[in-house]
């Protein structure tokens, strides 16, 4: 009897999260290298075997949303031979990142940062949930509009919606204070929409996962700091130095979406058993 070969994943893709690339120079709060921690992903993410099919990147790009800052992140993602795609956090400005991404297809021109990637075994819809000037998010109804006539484009076509800000409350209090307005209309939109397999999104500088709503939402940790786990509501919200961390997605058949959670950094091993 031989032993039976699985398949290698249909489509893999990683996400990186809440990079907050700073000027050259400057230390993100005056205590993190983000964008040496950034260098180190990017290296770990070209050296994966096999290569991700692309990269998306779910949110604030960079720390104080300058052109200075956009510049230095571009030069930090040149060595990705992949593509990548984008959308804004809170602490992005749209207008800087559509110049600095300007050369992507996929950027539109004026208005929200959003848009449809089609990769054959999954559809990626990005969607812009930034409210310029502040920390917490919103998906207004000409956005949630907009998501209902993308969702009714392909009703059949396995669906991941990429975001910045969760739409779920996670018991962090002073997270779920910066939280997404309108998640009760995209509630409904997911009700009539069993098409959608998952939501990812960032800004929570953690690793979460939670079923909302039917649909399985996670949050990709940061590749910078992260936020220190805090359980009370009267606990202040603060960062800690855990490891770096970035997603990996694989679409496998007859299971859909597999999701793993890397560690930035090199580790001893791997060792055989």
């Amino acid at each position: 009897m031989t032993d039976r070969i699985d398949p290698a994943p249909e489509l893999v893709f990683a996400q990186i999260s809440d990079l907050h690339v700073t000027a050259p120079g400057r230390a993100c709060m005056n205590r993190v290298d983000s964008a040496g921690l950034l260098r180190a992903c990017v290296a770990q993410l070209v050296d994966l075997d096999p290569l991700p099919r692309l990269v998306i990147a779910s949110g604030d790009l960079v720390d104080l949303a300058t052109a200075e800052e956009y510049a230095h992140l571009r030069t930090i993602l040149a060595p990705l031979a992949m593509p990548l795609l984008v959308i804004p956090g809170n602490h992005d400005d749209r207008e800087n990142l559509r110049a600095a991404f300007a050369d992507q297809t996929y950027m539109p021109r004026e208005g929200f940062i959003q848009y449809v990637v089609d990769e054959g075994f999954v559809r990626l819809v990005f969607l812009d949930t930034q409210i310029p000037g502040q920390d917490g998010g919103e998906l207004c109804s000409a956005r949630l509009a907009w998501l209902a006539d993308r969702l009714a484009e392909a009703p059949d076509r396995p669906t991941v919606i990429v975001m910045h800000h969760p739409p779920f409350r996670t018991g962090v209090a002073n997270l779920d204070d910066l939280g997404l307005a309108g998640a009760e209309g995209f509630a409904r939109l997911l009700a009539r929409s069993p098409q959608v397999e998952r939501i990812l999104c960032g800004h929570l500088h953690r690793s979460i996962q939670v079923r909302w709503h039917g649909v399985l939402a996670s949050v990709c940790p940061s590749t910078a700091h992260q936020v220190a786990l805090a359980l009370r509501p009267d606990d202040p919200l603060c960062y800690v130095m855990e490891p770096p961390g970035f997603q990996l997605h694989a679409w496998v058949a007859g299971t859909g979406l597999v999701s793993h959670t890397l560690f930035t950094g090199r580790f001893a091993g791997p060792y055989p058993f």
